[in-house]
């Protein structure tokens, strides 16, 4: 069975390839555009497809859907992160929800379940930044082709995701990512505000096993949140890093808290995240 993971280069991509890798009755399929995807994720034995998903492409990104006829689209490309896309409002409308609707246009008319990777900050406003406006008008696209042209789709909704593969450095990385980095490099880890948000921290393992189940199961037409359940403010998280770190200025367009409620993907797909915080930074320190 033909699998194309968008973004496939990417974090929760490359981790997503990595597990599927392990069942040899899938041959998988990458397009990235490698902005923030990187070649030194690529996995042997997945052919990947240096290919933008924004319109100004669609013939090229049409002409590779056509050749490869997946069975399964999941659709984790994205432009990430709230901070940036204040200064770049159009590529990441153009990104998250244009070049969605085209790859939600080819599902419905060749028929191929499309997987979606929404986001958690919904919750919070989608008009708080433009990341998570552009994140939901792609769900709005979604919601629109399964009600008028049949498409077989399944939103699902990451909380701070973290874990191998993910972002260290760049404008686009998350907190733990950052984190890491500068603690091995000897530089201050920094808290905007006051350190009392509270994140609702899942490790990507946790996040690729919904994503499969979601598959084996069939387990179209639903909207998942996917999140460990449990949340810690970002003090908290220094102290599990046992660091002192610098406090400045809040950042516009952040949430205060986030907390996923995952009984719907509990119930339906038996999906329970394994993997705690606290564990995760207690091996890695």
């Amino acid at each position: 069975m033909n699998i194309l993971v968008t973004g496939g280069a990417g974090f929760v991509g490359t981790n997503l390839l990595k597990k599927l890798k392990s069942h040899s009755k899938y041959k998988l399929f990458s397009i990235d555009n490698y902005t923030t995807g990187s070649k030194d994720n690529e996995i042997e034995g997945v052919e990947y497809y240096d290919c933008d998903i924004r319109p100004h492409n669609k013939f090229n990104l049409f002409d590779i859907l056509n050749k490869l006829k997946p069975k399964v689209v999941f659709h984790m490309a994205a432009i990430a992160r709230i901070q940036p896309s204040f200064d770049d409002p159009i590529n990441y409308f153009t990104t998250n929800a244009n070049g969605s609707l085209l790859l939600v246009d080819w599902c419905s008319k060749n028929d191929v379940p499309l997987i979606y990777a929404g986001s958690s900050s919904k919750h919070s406003g989608r008009f708080k930044n433009p990341y998570t406006f552009s994140k939901d008008i792609g769900e709005d696209i979604i919601k629109l082709y399964e009600e008028h042209y049949h498409l077989k789709s399944t939103i699902t909704r990451f909380y701070n995701v973290y874990g191998p593969h993910q972002l260290t450095e760049g404008g686009y990385t998350t907190l733990i990512g950052r984190w890491l980095n500068n603690i091995e490099k000897g530089k201050p880890c920094e808290i905007y505000g006051d350190g009392e948000q509270r994140r609702d921290f899942t490790h990507v393992d946790d996040i690729i096993d919904a994503l499969i189940k979601i598959m084996d199961q069939e387990a179209y037409g639903y909207d998942f949140e996917l999140g460990r359940g449990k949340n810690h403010s970002v003090n908290d998280v220094a102290k599990m890093f046992d660091i002192t770190p610098e406090y400045k200025d809040a950042k516009k367009g952040e949430a205060r808290n986030t907390l996923c409620d995952s009984k719907l993907a509990k119930k339906t797909l038996g999906w329970e995240p394994k993997i705690n915080l606290t564990d995760y930074i207690r091996t890695i320190k």
